[in-house]
């Protein structure tokens, strides 16, 4: 039976690389690979763009952040019965011709959560000082607190098993997601795994994320993922 992968694509605001993130994933081939475009309540055209591209697109009638909007897609994967669902930026960085090395743990080693890793090999992506030092901190907090080993923990470009996204559909974290449902991962005991992933620097846009705010960032995140140890989830 073929497996099909539905391709969360959160955006907002990214009407001039949205589709050409939609078409590279429709060009995958050996599974069914639908793009889901989460629009973020998007100003300009990224839903249509999105939509004429040939992507499913989900429209929130409000601004969620990154964690309503995946979340979003998880829940719609969970009811279209998807077999895995990968989360992928709307804004080109990362690349759809290195899907496939996500989803492979999970189909067949029994991973549930696949994190796509800048920082495990040679992928030619330079993070500025303060924000590596700052993903670093939160790797060792990681580490030391649940064992899970992930280089990678603010990484967007990763992929969940059904059992993942089905909790996740229902309990996902809003503020920080990727590091804190990091966390979540441990606390429902996930099997976690990272893999090399080549990422693009941004062609249009800003990131959410500028390097005066990376060490404030990682402070609140670090927070965050302190008090998640102690959630009943």
């Amino acid at each position: 039976m073929n497996k099909r992968i539905a391709v969360i694509i959160p955006a907002f605001n990214e009407e001039k690389s949205i589709a050409g993130v939609v078409r590279s994933v429709r060009s995958l081939s050996g599974f069914v690979y639908d793009p889901i475009v989460i629009n973020d309540n998007s100003t300009d055209q990224t839903s249509q763009e999105a939509a004429l591209a040939g992507a499913v697109v989900i429209n929130l009638p409000c601004q969620l952040g990154i964690g309503g909007a995946v979340q979003t897609g998880f829940k719609y994967a969970l009811e279209k019965q998807y077999d895995v669902c990968v989360q992928t930026d709307g804004d080109g960085q990362h690349l759809a011709s290195e899907i496939p090395k996500l989803i492979k743990p999970i189909l067949s080693e029994g991973f549930d959560l696949v994190v796509g890793s800048r920082f495990i090999s040679d992928t030619d992506y330079e993070a500025s000082f303060m924000r590596g030092l700052g993903i670093t901190i939160i790797s060792l907090f990681l580490r030391v607190t649940t064992g899970i080993r992930v280089k990678d923990t603010t990484s967007g470009f990763r992929a969940a098993s059904r059992r993942a996204f089905a909790f996740f559909s229902s309990e996902y974290p809003q503020d920080y997601p990727e590091p804190e449902s990091l966390i979540y991962a441990h606390q429902k005991k996930f099997r976690v795994t990272e893999v090399p992933a080549r990422m693009l620097d941004r062609k249009y846009g800003q990131s959410s994320i500028t390097p005066l705010l990376a060490m404030y960032y990682m402070v609140k995140v670090l927070l965050a993922m302190f008090v998640d140890l102690f959630r009943k989830i």
